[in-house]
């Protein structure tokens, strides 16, 4: 899957080695599509920008790796000037508009001093094509509407993906997996029972722990789940959602001969005080103890890692299918300026990133150095963004916990209704 063809060679000698490939050379490994596929359609039906290479081989579609490589195939294939095509990627087929031209809609109030507060607002006011939009543009105007007016834009948990519907990741026989919260990876002896028992009531077939130090429980029945989590008694892992998944720590000054500062702490702090923020993509943070970085913090949306004289902050982090290594920030003396600079950070992000744009390739997106001027330049407004943050998530609920105000419709766990909507 990561062999030399997915590699994304730029410029001349790029084009040199897409020109030399042969047909049969795999360039798209998630997708599986090889080069004669890509130049075939490139010469049957006339495509010249990269979009209509995506959605007609699904070359690059996925992981994006191989762009660089999917570009220079298109250029001599095509032989026009890929510089000149269109910078502007509208958000689906229902519209020509951009997500930062949507963004930007929905934080300009109107006129007469209304916000747009509804999916349906927005569309009629953008003239949007299709009145009832799609699949690709719903969850990303509900996400654009919650993260720009908290408290005041209108949920659509419809417009939700299936999982964050059902609260629990869906898996490939139509079970799910439950992943309670553990507070920075650590917890008791009371928890583990109580998800023990679970366990053995709910005849859960699987029971892993995860990457980011949490127990899995893979294979239960969607009647069960409302059940499972009620006898768990923990908090959700928002492991489904695009939201802070999880922070993963060492056990830092506590307990480790090396451990220069108290990690898991730090670690169940920052969770504490960001567990319920939804993002435009899955975020996960880790805290290291000493430089030794035993909880991989160089891989994450935010690593904290202990120093003597305090912490290092590094971002833009990804252990995916493309490991991009972050990017150091900051060096912070107190646990008070790792949660303020790390929210602030989430908020710009929250605030500035496109629906399912991971922090990596939104630090990509603005530059660095616009991230380091919002953030570490500007005092005030660093501080601003942090509050913003503590005001959006106060009072989140806890959607296993909380239904009515996390609007779940429980409706969709009744036996009957499960058992229909397999026959279905």
């Amino acid at each position: 899957m990561f062999g030399e063809s997915n590699i994304g060679d730029v410029g001349h000698e790029g084009h040199s080695k897409a020109a030399s490939m042969p047909d049969d050379a795999e360039v798209c490994g998630c997708n599986g599509v090889k080069k004669g596929t890509i130049c075939k359609a490139i010469k049957d039906k006339g495509l010249f920008t990269i979009e209509e290479v995506r959605k007609h081989t699904k070359a690059s579609a996925s992981c994006g790796s191989c762009t660089g490589l999917v570009e220079q195939i298109l250029m001599f294939t095509a032989g026009g000037d890929y510089s000149a095509t269109p910078k502007t990627k509208a958000m689906c087929g229902c519209t020509e508009h951009g997500h930062e031209a949507v963004r930007q809609a929905i934080r300009q109030p109107l006129p007469d001093g209304r916000k747009l507060l509804t999916i349906a607002d927005v569309y009629k006011h953008l003239d949007w094509k299709t009145p009832n939009g799609c699949a690709s543009c719903r969850p990303a105007i509900n996400y654009y509407l919650i993260s720009t007016w908290p408290k005041e834009a209108v949920d659509d948990p419809q417009s939700r993906f299936i999982n964050e519907r059902s609260h629990a990741n869906i898996q490939k026989d139509g079970t799910y997996s439950v992943i309670p919260r553990m507070w920075g990876g650590e917890t008791t002896a009371s928890e583990l029972r109580r998800i023990a028992d679970a366990v053995d009531k709910y005849q859960i077939p699987t029971v892993k722990v995860t990457g980011g130090q949490r127990i899995d429980l893979l294979g239960v029945k969607k009647e069960d789940l409302v059940s499972v989590w009620k006898d768990i008694g923990m908090p959700s892992g928002h492991a489904y959602a695009k939201a802070l998944r999880t922070v993963k720590t060492c056990v830092g000054s506590e307990w480790c001969r090396m451990g220069t500062q108290d990690s898991t702490q730090m670690g169940k702090d920052l969770e504490r005080a960001m567990w319920r923020m939804y993002a435009p993509h899955k975020v996960k943070f880790a805290v290291s103890g000493c430089p030794r970085n035993c909880a991989e913090a160089g891989i994450k949306d935010v690593g904290i890692i202990g120093v003597d004289s305090g912490w290092e902050m590094y971002i833009a982090g990804n252990g995916g299918i493309k490991t991009e290594v972050a990017h150091f920030f900051t060096k912070l003396k107190t646990a008070a300026e790792v949660l303020e600079y790390t929210g602030a950070f989430c908020e710009l992000y929250r605030q500035e990133g496109w629906y399912l744009e991971r922090t990596v390739h939104y630090v990509n997106r603005v530059g660095l150095d616009y991230v380091k001027k919002r953030i570490l330049e500007d005092h005030a407004g660093r501080q601003a963004l942090w509050e913003r943050l503590q005001f959006a998530l106060d009072g989140e609920p806890d959607p296993w916990f909380d239904f009515k105000d996390a609007q779940v419709d429980t409706r969709q766990f009744d036996a009957l209704t499960v058992k229909e909507g397999v026959a279905a």
